[in-house]
């Protein structure tokens, strides 16, 4: 009883610690195109289902632990064990255009932590929380002076953008077995944050000069919802075929709105600023919503227990249809596949620990909802990890593992002096499957 008191304790202080941090404005990454929309979008995929290409709607059980797979809810159903699966995030990039320097920069964060419980023999509750989108960048585009015919560094113009935050997803989902092979869950959402963007207009060679500057920002919260299915077909008593669906419905969020223009004045020796000089425009706009678009997910897994598991997934989104106060964002409806599996030569060997390791492989590419002058952003990733199992405890009631999962790919391109993104990300994750809440006798 004391040993579950501790893990409850513990896991209520990383839940604490991981809303503060996922609920700062700070940026966790480090890309020009995550300024359109609400940023970056996150796969919401855990570290081994990231590992193998991100497939995650027919997951449920992966080398006979207990996984949580919030992207699909029916796969609560096969959680047994009291699962936790707490996990750190670290990218690197490298932002490339024609004739400019390579700009490289690093994030890290806490990535997610989740929970789950079993509730009967088929079906069990989950919560957590997780990153939704991600909102980070800082560039400058130089202009050559006002249009006068001074040389080109007289008077240039610098038109500066950054922007920082990202939003936040907090579920608690429910999944149950219905009939024979037929799985359902479902999860409700509070997505919550700042996105906070900012337009500056610098000249620095004009003495006397003030600079303009707008900042805009969305204080955002609302509620959302989780659908799935899995159907899973034993072709025999430890090899299945799992086919699966999932979806997010479309809902409106609440936003605060701010709208700020101010001019200032800057010392661009020291690159001290002062303060505004003047607010142009100072506007708040409370009750203004955010409209989420419909998402479908499709995938399928092919799996022998203990041994191999291969699957791929297709998912749709559209965005074209999202809107922030009433305006709609120019977007694109999103396309993405995802392709994996892993291998364990062998998960019962007692003398080669390197025969227990998961080793996993994946791919996937996906169309974003960023189009800039006629050319689709696309990103595509190589994946690789592995699962790292530890010695249970004396009784053989609780199971531990590590999962390691890294992403190698690129965003965008160097056509029409756009950008390409070239990065690197790492994620690591601890699951812990425990068998909580037994009752003991005693002679």
């Amino acid at each position: 009883m004391i040993k579950n008191i501790r893990f409850i304790v513990l896991f209520l202080v990383a839940v604490s610690a991981s809303a503060v941090v996922m609920a700062q404005s700070t940026a966790t990454t480090s890309s020009p195109y995550s300024k359109y929309g609400l940023g970056l979008l996150s796969n919401g995929t855990l570290p081994q289902t990231t590992a193998m290409g991100g497939i995650a709607t027919g997951i449920n059980r992966i080398s006979g632990y207990n996984n949580i797979n919030s992207q699909n809810p029916a796969s609560y159903s096969f959680i047994n064990f009291t699962t936790i699966d707490v996990g750190l995030y670290s990218a690197f990039t490298t932002l490339n255009q024609t004739g400019q320097d390579a700009q490289k920069n690093s994030n890290f964060r806490l990535s997610h932590i989740a929970f789950a419980i079993p509730v009967s023999k088929k079906s069990a509750l989950s919560f957590g929380l997780q990153p939704y989108s991600e909102l980070g960048y800082n560039y400058v585009q130089t202009k050559s002076n006002l249009g006068t015919t001074l040389p080109s560094d007289t008077n240039a113009v610098n038109n500066i953008y950054s922007g920082d935050g990202g939003l936040s997803k907090a579920y608690l989902g429910y999944g149950f077995h219905l009939i024979k092979g037929l799985y359902l869950g479902a999860n409700v959402s509070y997505i919550f944050g700042n996105l906070q963007q900012y337009r500056s207009v610098e000249i620095p060679n004009l003495y006397g000069n003030l600079n303009s500057r707008i900042e805009e920002s969305n204080q955002v919260h609302g509620i959302n919802y989780d659908f799935g299915a899995q159907y899973s077909i034993d072709l025999k008593e430890d090899t299945h075929l799992t086919f699966g669906y999932s979806g997010s419905a479309s809902t409106n969020l609440k936003s605060t709105n701010r709208y700020v223009a101010s001019l200032y004045q800057k010392d661009f020796t020291t690159g001290d600023e002062g303060v505004a000089a003047d607010t142009i425009v100072n506007q708040t706009q409370t009750g203004a919503k955010i409209k989420l678009p419909l998402i479908n997910h499709f995938g399928f897994t092919f799996q022998k227990d203990n041994k191999f598991l291969v699957g791929a997934d297709y998912s749709t989104g559209k965005w074209s249809s999202l809107s922030i106060a009433g305006v709609n964002q120019d977007l694109q409806n999103t396309q993405s596949l995802n392709v994996g599996g892993q291998f364990t030569p062998d998960a019962n060997q007692l003398h080669n620990y390197f025969a227990r390791i998961d080793y996993r492989l994946g791919f996937n590419y996906q169309k974003t909802y960023v189009n800039i002058e006629s050319t689709n952003i696309n990103q595509k990733a190589v994946t690789f990890g592995f699962g790292f199992p530890l010695a249970p405890n004396n009784q053989g009631l609780s199971f531990y593992k590590i999962n390691f999962a890294a992403e190698i790919g690129q965003r965008g391109t160097l056509a029409n002096s756009l950008i390409k993104e070239n990065f690197y990300n790492f994620h690591i994750g601890f699951t812990l499957n425990d068998k909580w809440f037994r009752k003991y006798r005693f002679d």
